[in-house]
């Protein structure tokens, strides 16, 4: 499998505070990976800077073999290959939009002075990204009426709109049913199937993640161990990265 993802050695800080130390992973396309850790472990900050929001101190980030220099942004080619969905996606429900249109934003500024439907290559990556999502019958509804089942679903496509290869995910789920939470990861399997994209999704909820994913990371400043759920999210591992006090709840479902 390709590796579209590698880190090596990375150190970032935040101001004199080393939040992220010597962490090294790879991401392999059609895998789905999740990073667990307490919270102040590193996680959002090991994030912001693979988007290049944050810089790091040092080590290296490759993109699909190519190396990401340590300036502040990502180059606008490699921007296009990562779609990123944090866990409060914050915008006014109010503004007169329509799910469309939200989509349309997805495939990034050019040709933005024209109405949406003046671009019919756009059109079309709308109309199959939603219908990939399962959400073309949304496709003209205001965003304002959306539930949270529906809104993650449309957020989706709008990672989708356009070819990605590099899926980032903060607590994507959270706040959605259980049915809806089922329904967010079957559709995650499929895309991860049908596109092969590599998956990073940040996740507290270790029942979701021994359910849904490839390999964990479990992060602590530096990485305490990685390796498949199953060799991961044992009680010692845990309570090396947690605290000795950590126990697992389970959902009864």
């Amino acid at each position: 499998m390709e590796t579209v993802l590698a880190i090596e050695d990375l150190n970032v800080y935040r101001g004199a505070y080393a939040a992220v130390q010597n962490v090294s992973f790879t991401l392999k396309a059609g895998t789905d990976t999740a990073l667990i850790g307490p919270n102040g472990a590193g996680k959002s900050t090991l994030v912001k800077a693979i988007l290049g929001i944050l810089p790091r101190h040092s080590g290296s980030i490759a993109l699909l073999g190519q190396s990401v220099d340590r300036s502040r942004h990502l180059p606008s080619r490699l921007q296009q290959q990562i779609a990123y969905l944090p866990q409060n996606f914050l915008f006014d429900r109010g503004i007169p939009m329509t799910v469309a249109e939200l989509v349309d934003l997805g495939w990034g500024k050019s040709g933005l002075r024209l109405p949406w439907e003046a671009r019919p290559q756009r059109v079309r990556a709308v109309q199959e990204a939603l219908a990939q999502v399962k959400a073309s019958h949304l496709i003209n509804q205001p965003i304002k009426g959306l539930s949270g089942g529906e809104i993650k679903r449309v957020l989706l496509a709008y990672c989708i709109v356009r070819p990605r290869r590099l899926l980032i995910l903060d607590e994507a789920p959270a706040g959605l049913d259980f049915q809806s939470e089922a329904e967010f990861y079957q559709l995650l399997n499929q895309l991860k199937s049908d596109y092969g994209w590599a998956i990073l999704q940040i996740s507290h909820d270790l029942d979701i993640v021994s359910r849904h994913c490839d390999r964990v990371i479990c992060l602590n400043r530096s990485i305490i161990c990685q390796g498949s759920p199953d060799t991961v999210l044992l009680p010692e591992n845990l309570v090396a990265a947690y605290s000795p006090e950590f126990t697992r709840y389970h959902h009864n479902h």
